[in-house]
């Protein structure tokens, strides 16, 4: 995982140990959409570091916040712009 439970909750301002596996849950959710989004497999996503992990901190908060009515179109496309710089092109 790029991003740590700790980390998810510090940026979700959780302090308590509750929602445990939903976040870790969501971790791995946005983990293998940014994946996926960037066109990058597990280890060229951690190599990118820097960038990912916003977009999977982004990622997190926004499935957190929006459990109910989530616009996975506006997601997505956030996304594609947050990881433009390392967006694997289709050839």
């Amino acid at each position: 995982m790029l991003v740590t439970l700790e980390e998810a909750k510090l940026y979700l301002r959780i302090d308590s140990d509750d929602e445990d596996s939903l976040v870790t849950n969501l971790i791995s959710s946005a983990e293998a959409l940014c994946k996926d989004v960037a066109r990058l497999f597990s280890e060229e996503l951690a190599e990118q570091s820097a960038t990912t992990r916003v977009a999977i901190l982004y990622t997190i908060a926004y499935l957190y916040e929006h459990r109910e009515e989530a616009d996975y179109h506006e997601l997505i496309l956030m996304l594609r712009s947050l990881l433009f710089g390392v967006r694997r092109q289709v050839l």
